[in-house]
């Protein structure tokens, strides 16, 4: 059996607007090496500052690199008939396959997950992420957050996984959980794809139309939860999934605040917007406030804006925020429809819970 070891890095920013910056293929046939393909890659798009800092990986460099079409087809050949294996495969695959869903090719392969393997193969470890298992478990790495660097070290890795445990070719991600067998193939895939974060999970029928939202903290398990469920409505959801979408989150009042707005603006079938039974009247402590939490990413925060006790709206920003003026803020925002059961989900919150910042405007 063949595997390919992948690593990619990436413009950052949404997941549904990354593209591959660099990207390195070792092709591996359990002992040795056999081919590699390593590449920038010219993304047509900017990379975030944060992702620069971190990989040192720089508009610059790329302006001359190829465009991913221009590589698409080495991707295919060195890929082919063999197992994507990749530290967080889910990221890397579904990077990948946007990719080629982009000129209109579909793209399937197999995949392994090196941190998934690496929890039941070394279940000890402090943390699984790549440069804390090479240093505890003595692999070497060099370039870091850098794409050769990272796959050749994940080479490694997963030679001290097939050494530990042989079978894993018969172990190649293929679903047998209740449910899952009786949906179509391509579904499984996404399901496969998913990552174990938080985050927001987007249901959508065959006519494109939202059919439900839902906030979690691991949005595998919970789509995974979705299909095991065997009574009538969890059927009926069942059959009339086509999509599957999510949203990482790190904040949990913005994933409940977005999954309000969804809710109540869209009416989705199977995740109305709850209504409280009376009206909620108690006012802010502060007519006038900014709500600062975590966002989609490290370096990102969101911002939910009150003004004279009414939710204006909400938006995620760099750290320049900071530098800019509420009217600045403002046009960036989300607009949402002020209504008492959000008042109540954001005064439940705060209640219960501390926020990043809490910003005063009254004054």
């Amino acid at each position: 059996m063949k595997y390919a070891i992948v690593d990619l890095e990436t413009t950052g920013g949404k997941p549904a607007d990354e593209a591959i910056t660099e990207i390195a293929i070792y092709l591996f046939d359990g002992n040795e090496i056999i081919d590699r393909f390593i590449s920038l890659i010219n993304p047509e798009r900017p990379i975030h500052w944060y992702v620069q800092k971190l990989t040192g990986i720089n508009n610059k460099m790329l302006r001359r690199a190829p465009k991913f079409y221009e590589v698409a087809k080495r991707v295919i050949e060195i890929t082919d008939g063999a197992v994507i294996v990749a530290h967080n495969a889910a990221f890397d695959y579904r990077v990948l396959k946007k990719e080629f869903d982009r000129l209109g090719y579909q793209y399937d392969r197999p995949s392994l997950c090196t941190v998934k393997l690496s929890k039941e193969i070394f279940p000890t470890q402090a943390s699984y992420s790549l440069g804390k298992l090479c240093e505890t478990l003595h692999i070497p790495l060099t370039d870091r957050h850098r794409a050769s660097g990272d796959a050749l070290a994940t080479v490694e890795l997963f030679k001290m996984i097939l050494n530990k445990q042989r079978d894993l070719k018969d172990r190649i991600e293929e679903s047998d959980r209740p449910g899952l067998k009786k949906i179509r193939k391509d579904i499984v895939k996404v399901i496969n794809d998913l990552p174990s974060k938080k985050g927001i999970v987007y249901l959508y029928n065959k006519y494109d139309r939202l059919i439900g939202v839902i906030a979690t903290k691991n949005i595998k398990n919970k789509v995974n939860k979705i299909y095991i469920k065997d009574n009538p409505k969890a059927r009926d959801l069942q059959q009339q999934i086509n999509s599957i979408d999510y949203e990482l989150l790190q904040g949990n009042l913005i994933s409940r605040i977005i999954t309000w707005h969804y809710r109540y603006q869209k009416n989705p079938i199977f995740s109305p917007c709850t209504k409280p039974k009376l009206e909620y009247d108690q006012p802010f402590s502060n007519a006038n406030m900014l709500l600062i939490d975590k966002g989609h990413h490290t370096g990102e925060k969101s911002i939910i804006y009150i003004e004279n006790q009414r939710v204006i709206g909400y938006g995620f920003f760099e750290l320049e925020w900071q530098n800019q003026d509420i009217e600045t803020i403002k046009k960036r925002l989300t607009q949402v429809v002020d209504h008492p059961s959000l008042h109540k989900i954001i005064q439940d919150y705060l209640d219960q819970y501390k926020l990043e910042k809490i910003i005063r405007l009254d004054s």
